[in-house]
């Protein structure tokens, strides 16, 4: 049977036939950023490649910022991986948290005891000033930092032994992107599960899929204009040239306001190649959903005009609705046809960006991606919600701007 006529679409009433053409506008849009995240991946694995054939490196001694809070689950192997860094010339890490007995901090002593040739020290900052805790951080470490080129990096992110050598070439001095000197680079990531429910997998396949298509595509179309924070390379002075670290401490995503200011100046902001993990630790549904739409309603504030358009890339809503509609007129051939195209269209989107970015456990997460895809949706449905967020035992709304007020 083929799709439903004009006739029997007059005869459904107009409510029916709108919700026809979305599922079929829909499905065609999410088509197309398909293929442009097809594209674009692709082309970054051929950049890459290109990277990795490079003789000449460019290495600086360097200075690695950790801020922590707390333990949390796969820590200590997040935390040494730092340390077993193929780098040839010196390096240090320096460890911040509000107070010395803070059990994050406790960790990397443990860590370091192992490593007593590493450079590190630990810091206790106290209380943020600012609301924004790990921006107060950073600031802390980058002035206590013995070397002018920082490698920033969140608790969650766990690195291969050549992370800090691939990482750091975006500042190699004549490396330009479209003429322009590189003074922030940052990693794109795979969200890795060291055990957990299908919840965190979903969690994790969609830090690894959804998110890193929009970023590649963003890229390919008109170049990187932001930052992603779990691992960030930079100098001092770039934190002062996008307005210090105090006014920066006032937004939610520092990252995207940090690569944005820096792009609007005329600075070259860049992606690295380099793909780092990061970890999705098994907090249970309600915690980890709060988080995705914590991410979500930052990103909505940050690119309002691009969030909104992010709607339109869902397949499987649109999917679900065609099939739905179609079911209803007993035209089976072609409801099956929308939720086919939907399912397809997910699989090879998160298996092409699975495997250019080096993930593991492959066909597992793109076989459940479309319930990702599904969850997606419903979370940037919810993103435009009030935008309450609880962060680091602090109570804040992100306002309209971006920036963040304490409540209470």
């Amino acid at each position: 049977m083929s799709f439903v006529s004009l006739s029997q679409l007059a005869g459904t009433g107009l409510v029916s036939r709108i919700l026809f053409w979305m599922a079929a506008l829909g499905s065609l849009t999410a088509l197309i950023f398909c293929g442009m995240a097809v594209v674009a991946a692709l082309q970054f694995a051929a950049r890459r490649k290109r990277v990795l054939q490079r003789k000449e490196l460019f290495t600086p001694p360097l200075s690695v910022l950790k801020p922590l809070h707390g333990a949390e689950p796969g820590l200590e192997r997040n935390i040494e991986s730092f340390f077993q860094q193929n780098y040839p010339v010196p390096y240090e890490i320096l460890f911040c948290a509000r107070q010395q007995d803070d059990a994050g901090l406790q960790i990397a002593r443990k860590v370091a005891q192992r490593y007593p040739d590493r450079p590190v020290r630990f810091i206790a900052c106290g209380e943020p000033l600012y609301p924004n805790p790990k921006m107060f951080s950073l600031g802390v470490m980058s002035d206590a930092a013995t070397y002018p080129h920082l490698i920033t990096s969140d608790a969650d992110a766990r690195v291969s032994p050549d992370a800090l050598l691939r990482c750091v070439q975006s500042l190699a001095p004549g490396h330009n992107v479209k003429g322009k000197q590189v003074v922030l680079g940052s990693c794109l990531y795979t969200g890795y599960v060291d055990r957990g429910s299908l919840f965190t997998w979903l969690d994790a396949v969609g830090k690894s899929v959804e998110m890193s298509a929009g970023v590649l595509i963003a890229d390919m179309l008109s170049g990187t204009d932001f930052a992603l924070g779990p691992l960030q390379i930079l100098e001092k002075k770039t934190f002062l040239d996008a307005g210090g670290y105090e006014d920066l401490g006032h937004y939610w995503a520092e990252d995207f306001v940090l690569g944005h200011r820096l792009a609007e100046q005329g600075k070259g902001v860049e992606m690295s190649t380099h793909v780092i993990k990061l970890m999705v630790a098994d907090q249970g549904v309600a915690r980890s959903f709060r988080d995705q739409l914590r991410w979500m309603q930052s990103t909505r504030r940050s690119r309002p005009a691009g969030h909104f358009g992010t709607g339109l890339t869902f397949a499987m809503p649109f999917g679900l609705l065609g099939f739905a509609l179609e079911a209803a007129l007993g035209n089976w051939c072609a409801a099956w046809v929308f939720l086919g195209i939907a399912l397809v269209n997910r699989w090879l989107q998160a298996f092409t960006m699975l495997s250019v970015l080096g993930a593991e456990r492959i066909v597992f997460q793109t076989l459940i991606y479309p319930l990702r895809d599904l969850l997606g949706f419903v979370v940037w449905c919810c993103s435009y919600l009030p935008a309450d967020t609880r962060y680091h035992g602090t109570q804040f709304r992100i306002m309209p701007d971006g920036r963040l007020k304490a409540e209470g």
